[in-house]
């Protein structure tokens, strides 16, 4: 309807005089890119937007990443990885995109890739967290655990850990060990992690508490 459309262009115009202000802000450049893609469906237009934003913001691995999981959610495989080489030619210690690119291998390549991925940013949590769930998809529970348990000791502010560890308890742990995975992540109140911050800086999550949210994002 006419109204919603005019809403669109507004907020179209909105990011647009806010990316001339804030040229390094990644988020706005993102959000722009997504307004074209999801709601404008214009995919050249939101591909554009990320290669002027990788202009303006040189070696920004969030940047890099948007412009992959374009072409991904486009089924554009082959440009996907065209543009995870470039991307990891230029940020080549980013655990964000060497995650990324575990998750894209086919799934009997993909423990070769972690390994590259583990010797360009050792101990990353982010390539660790793809490695604990490659262990716990091939069963291996005890090592999916302990690996698991070094992301969150790594790195306790990541909500995204704490939410598949939590959700990897549930399903192969005792009352016991789900309690204590939801207590350690109550004390440690993570703030960060990609479907952390989506589902706890929603409108209707405002007041809801870090076991809200922990359940929320388990479920994702």
């Amino acid at each position: 309807d006419n109204n919603h459309n005019e809403y669109l262009i507004k907020a179209r115009n909105i990011y647009k005089n806010g990316i001339k202000h804030c040229i390094h802000s990644v988020n706005l450049w993102i959000c722009a890119s997504r307004l074209e893609e999801n709601y404008f469906h214009d995919i050249t237009k939101a591909r554009s937007i990320l290669d002027r934003a990788r202009l303006n913001n040189p070696k920004t691995d969030r940047l890099w990443l948007e412009s992959i999981r374009i072409e991904r959610r486009s089924y554009n495989h082959t440009m996907a990885t065209a543009l995870m080489a470039k991307a990891l030619q230029d940020c080549p210690k980013s655990g964000l995109l060497w995650s990324e690119a575990i998750i894209m291998e086919p799934a009997p390549k993909r423990k070769t890739k972690c390994i590259s991925a583990l010797k360009n940013c050792n101990n990353d949590p982010h390539v660790m967290l793809v490695g604990a769930k490659i262990f716990w998809e091939d069963g291996k529970i005890t090592k999916a655990r302990s690996w698991f348990n070094r992301v969150v000791n790594l790195n306790p502010d990541l909500g995204d850990a704490w939410a598949l560890f939590y959700k990897f308890e549930l399903q192969n742990g005792s009352d016991n060990s789900q309690q204590e995975v939801l207590n350690r992540c109550i004390e440690s109140d993570p703030k960060h992690g990609e479907h952390w911050c989506s589902i706890s800086k929603s409108l209707e999550n405002l007041n809801s508490s870090t076991e809200d949210i922990l359940q929320q994002v388990a479920l994702i």
